[in-house]
């Protein structure tokens, strides 16, 4: 009887073994089964990916097979129409400008000189102060404020003569400059008269800074 059950004992620990000895051998093949499982997943996905990149994005297309749509003379005509239109435009601007800083118009140079006499005088400067700014008329509208008034007429002697009005203000009052000039046999411009009327402050009688005295 004990001989049968010391068999029985050390047929155990054999048995264990073996099974323990089959366990890990399935689970080692079971492992790798699904290590090759994945790999086959990762490279169908990897493929998938690069069928999915070599399709062409139609808007990705190059734009120079799109062929050009042939221009007509009509459009030609109005193209160049515009081309001229524009260049006209610019040529004018262009021309006003050297026109205006070239050739500058007779009563703006008489304005010139005759506010450069006025904001030099002093009994004005005393009147209304100083600095002394010029400008053609009362109004807000700055075209408007650089127009000068003028009168451009041609005497029986032949000689030209200019007339402008304009105002001048400082920072203690207003007037209007009266002014005429004519052009001598030299061709240099001569006051017939310049004379300032103070309007602000009030109560003060017209200065004359110029005056022609024939030679």
């Amino acid at each position: 009887m004990n001989q049968v059950r010391q068999g029985v004992l050390g047929f155990q620990p054999a048995f264990q073994l073996g099974e323990i000895n089959r366990a890990t051998t399935a689970s080692h093949c079971f492992a790798r089964s699904l290590a090759s499982k994945a790999s086959k997943a990762e490279k169908a996905s990897e493929q998938d990916k690069k069928d999915i990149s070599k399709v062409e994005d139609p808007f990705d297309a190059p734009t120079y097979n799109i062929p050009e749509k042939p221009v007509t003379f009509t459009e030609g005509a109005s193209y160049s129409l515009i081309i001229l239109a524009g260049l006209g435009v610019a040529l004018a601007a262009g021309y006003a400008v050297f026109k205006e800083l070239i050739f500058q118009p007779k009563e703006y140079k008489i304005y010139g000189k005759a506010l450069d006499k006025v904001q030099n005088d002093s009994r004005v400067r005393i009147r209304i102060g100083a600095p002394i700014t010029g400008y053609g008329q009362e109004s807000r509208n700055r075209a408007a404020r650089q127009q000068i008034p003028k009168r451009i007429w041609t005497d029986e002697n032949g000689v030209e003569h200019v007339e402008v009005n304009f105002y001048i203000r400082g920072p203690h009052g207003h007037g209007k400059v009266f002014t005429e000039m004519f052009r001598d046999e030299d061709k240099q411009w001569k006051f017939t008269y310049l004379f300032v009327e103070i309007r602000s402050p009030p109560g003060v009688d017209p200065i004359l800074v110029e005056s022609y005295v024939p030679a």
